[in-house]
Formats: structure tokens, sequence, C-alpha cells
């Protein structure tokens, strides 16, 4: 198969999120592979982060600064403000050469592909002509989590237009087809990085990777810490053996810092508590730590679930979506527990801070599982995929 020309477009591909580390990680196995591959932001990140030191791939953004924020007036002489109307000009003058810009780019181009790293993309690029160019839609999340919010809705309206629409589960590319959306596949995001040897598993640190934000419910396993550590409050009684000399660490930044920390010390643990915030290398990070939990209201496919595999370290959490359950075998590379069942999750959590055999033999299966999803393997499942849309 011949070089390709490749378009990885998305809202914001520059931030510190799960979603645009996959972005530069394609974009550079690709690019690796011998393609012509161009990594296209919308609007700049208000906190680059650098994800590739020396990347094979040309990136560029289309704003040169922040879009204005969305407005609507509240009144008739308000909207039609001699400011409002200058503003509204100057936001159409900048939207219509960030298009131009794409369009450009786009017809210097062979026959090729563009994916399409996010529902509101789609939405942008429906004004960018591209007749020779052929579209695929991803998305990065779950089928429930796009029912909470309109990605649902724009996923319905503008994926069916084109050749393929990935999603990271088989699962959630079932629930979608039954939405009547016929070009649902699975697609799984790829490792960006393969530890050659496993974490030891001895450092009795429980990591949680993530935003500090409300839908990670991080409050739940502050709880759960306390119950199997300390007996769950200020001043509770130790808890049982194997549980002391535990701690537990946030790998990531949120608003939610504040209370956490707040909550850790009403629970008697702050000194058991580390706030990590954001890391640039998280194979090392990963390598610290013995277990990871994941205490989610929802998610799709979490890639910190498949990072903590690779590294050899088991995971317990919620059973919170196909995607959850493809990378964690109950039972076998971890536990996963009910929904929101608080009481199960803390005996899962202090099950394996207590049984050190146990953690091993789940660290070696978890790796072993998610090996197909190291970063060849998943550039192998692209390229059929555009082998097929090609025939």
């Amino acid at each position: 198969m011949g070089a390709r020309d490749l378009f990885l477009v998305g809202v914001d591909v520059d931030s510190m999120g799960g979603s645009q580390r996959v972005l530069h990680t394609l974009a550079q196995g690709f690019a690796e592979r011998g393609h012509r591959v161009d990594l296209i932001g919308i609007r700049p990140s208000p906190e680059p982060h650098t994800f590739v030191a020396d990347p094979g791939y040309r990136h560029t953004t289309l704003y040169t600064g922040p879009p204005a924020p969305p407005w609507r007036a509240e009144s008739f002489a308000e909207r039609l403000s001699p400011a409002r109307v200058r503003a509204a000009r100057s936001e159409r003058r900048d939207r219509d050469r960030a298009r131009e810009r794409l369009a450009g780019r786009f017809a210097a181009a062979r026959e090729g592909l563009v994916l399409i790293g996010s529902p509101w993309a789609a939405v942008w690029l429906e004004a960018v002509e591209r007749p020779h160019l052929r579209g695929i839609g991803q998305y990065h999340e779950s089928f429930l989590q796009a029912c909470h919010s309109e990605n649902l809705r724009l996923i319905l309206r503008h994926y069916p237009a084109l050749e393929k629409s990935v999603f990271l589960s088989a699962a959630d590319a079932a629930e979608f087809r039954r939405r009547r959306l016929p070009n649902a596949t699975v697609m799984p995001n790829p490792l960006p990085f393969t530890p050659a040897e496993p974490a030891p598993l001895d450092t009795r640190r429980v990591g949680a990777v993530g935003r500090l934000e409300e839908v990670k419910r991080l409050d739940r396993l502050l709880d759960a810490f306390a119950e199997a550590t300390v007996g769950g409050g200020p001043g509770g009684s130790p808890g049982p053996a194997g549980g002391e000399g535990w701690e537990l660490h946030f790998f990531g930044d949120g608003p939610l810092e504040p209370e956490l920390r707040a909550r850790a010390e009403r629970l008697g643990v702050a000194g058991r508590v580390r706030f990590r915030g954001s890391v640039r290398d998280m194979a090392a990070a990963y390598r610290e730590l013995s277990l990871v939990a994941l205490t989610s209201e929802r998610e799709g496919r979490p890639m910190a679930l498949a990072e903590a595999s690779a590294s050899g370290v088991p995971c317990v959490g919620f059973d919170l979506s196909g995607g959850v359950r493809e990378l964690v075998v109950d039972g076998r590379t971890g536990t996963l527990v009910p929904p929101g069942d608080t009481a199960a999750f803390t005996e899962a959590l202090r099950a394996l801070m207590t049984d050190g055999a146990l953690r091993e033999r789940y660290g070696r299966a978890a790796r072993e599982h998610v090996a197909p999803l190291r970063l060849p393997a998943v550039l192998d499942r692209w390229e059929a995929l555009f082998e097929e849309i090609d025939r």
C-alpha cells in the first residue's frame, strides 16, 4: 500500500488529555509508516502540551487566537448595537479565514482521508469543501456519554455522510448501529507507550489518573481508601492487615482539588493522599503504582485502564461500559463491581491491597490482555480500514 495524504482534525489537539494524546500518537505512527500526515487543531489550546518531541507530521492550528465564546443578545436593541455588529463581523472574518486556510490545505492534497476527531469538529468542517477526500468520524467516549450530551445528536446528524464512523468498543458500535448509523465500526485507541518491564507492584500506592472533576467521582475513591486503611473516619482504628502504609496518588489537575483535599482531611487520610498534578512521563508514573482505581460516573474506554494494564498494574473499578469490560476482565486482569456500589468497591480495593500474589497474577494477565493495543497493531487495523474504504 502506498503513502496517503492523511488529515487528523480536532477542535483542540494540544491540551493535556486522552483524546489529544491519541491524535498525536496516531499522527506520529502514520508518519513513521511513510504517510503524509497533517494534524490540525481548529482552535489553540489555552495550555498547550508537547506530546511528541520530534514529530514527523505537520502540525498547525487554524485560528490564530481563541475564537469568541458563543453570545446571545438579551434584547433586540443589544443585538443591533454597533459594538455587537462589529464583533459579529470580526468573528465571521476569523472563522472564514480559518476555513479558507483548511480548504487550501485540502485542495493541495491528493486523494486521501480526513480523520475527524470529534462531533464538534465535524460540524465545523461541514462548510469546508473536500470532494476528493474521504471522511472518517471518531468518537473517544462511550455511547452512554454521548446520550448525556449534545454529541449523540451531532453524531447521528453528521456521521452518516462519512465513509466510516469509528467507536472504541464493539458494544458502543452496536448501540450506534441500532440508532441507524450503518457505517459504525470499532477502532480502539493505541497505547502511547509499551513498557519493557512490568511495574514491581510493591510500592503500596493506589493511583487515580484523570482530571479532578465531578464526573470522576473521586470522593467515592477517597471514602473507600479511608475505609480500607484507617477505618473510614478521623481518628479511626487501623484497617485490616495490609492496609497500613498505603497511599493514594491523584494524577491530574482540576477544579475539585481543594474539595478533595478537605475531604481527605476530614477522613483522616490527608497524610496518605498525594496530589501529583499533570505528569509528563506517565509511563514512569505507572511504575510507581501497585493498583489503579476507577470510580467515575461514566466512562467509555478510559486510556488509564489500558496504560495501567500495559504497565502490569491491576485495576479495580466500576463496571461502567463495554469499553471498560474490554480493558479489564473481572477476576482475571482486575476487579469490576456494579456501578455506584461503593461498599463492593471498598471490599474489592481492600482485597487487592491485602493480597500481593493476587495483584501480581492480575498484573501479568493485564499486560498480556492489552498487547493487541500496542501502536503497530492498531496502525495495522487503521490501514486495513483505509483499504476497505478504497474497495
